[in-house]
């Protein structure tokens, strides 16, 4: 079973056990980098719990997910059709404001990572803002029926270096707002793509 399958089988009790968490400082942090009214495509966006959010601040939101089972499950949720898409048939040309990838990137193995993240930098427009978070350590493979590739700070800064049309806004690491998990907690990044004339 890889991971999308186990969205798909696990596809309602993810939707419940995920909906009503609160993101809210980060949401703001991310949508305080945005325009107003601008374009936000949610990169898996689960039980659609963030698009929700965003929807409701008045931004024009993309929301797509791997799962068909939860595509079917958010799109009820946030009144609007989700789009059933794998991160490699990406194929938006700078369209967006900002994207928000929240625990999403981080199903993405390892040998496959620098291109996936080539294919959603290109959708941002020039000064546009992405948003990720990745488990917090050095682990890649399969945990608890999905593939994670974790990262550390250093990690993601080489990963971010191979884009020298990223500049980095903000790295930090907080705890799972499912506060009973003794893991090692979250990677949060903000980047942003630089205008173009100052892409060089």
């Amino acid at each position: 079973m890889d991971s999308i399958d186990y969205y798909n089988k696990y596809a309602n009790l993810y939707f419940e056990s995920t909906v009503e968490l609160d993101m809210g400082e980060t949401l703001n942090k991310f949508t305080g980098n945005l325009p107003e009214g601008g374009e936000i495509l949610d990169l898996g966006c689960g039980s659609g719990r963030d698009s929700l959010y965003f929807i409701q601040r008045g931004f024009d939101v993309t929301a797509i997910d791997g799962s068909k089972e939860l595509c079917e499950l958010a799109s009820i949720h946030i009144g609007q059709n989700v789009l059933w898409m794998q991160f490699s048939e990406l194929d938006f040309y700078e369209v967006f404001d900002g994207i928000w990838a929240c625990a999403s990137l981080l199903h993405t193995a390892p040998d496959e990572i620098k291109d996936i993240f080539g294919k959603v930098i290109k959708c941002l427009k020039p000064g546009g803002v992405l948003y990720m978070s990745f488990k917090h350590g050095e682990f890649s493979g399969f945990r608890d029926g999905r593939y994670f590739n974790d990262f550390r700070s250093k990690e993601m800064k080489d990963l971010i270096s191979k884009f020298p049309e990223l500049e980095l806004l903000e790295m930090w690491k907080s705890p799972d707002v499912r506060n009973e998990r003794g893991d090692e907690g979250w990677l949060n990044v903000l980047v942003k793509k630089k205008d173009k004339e100052k892409q060089v």
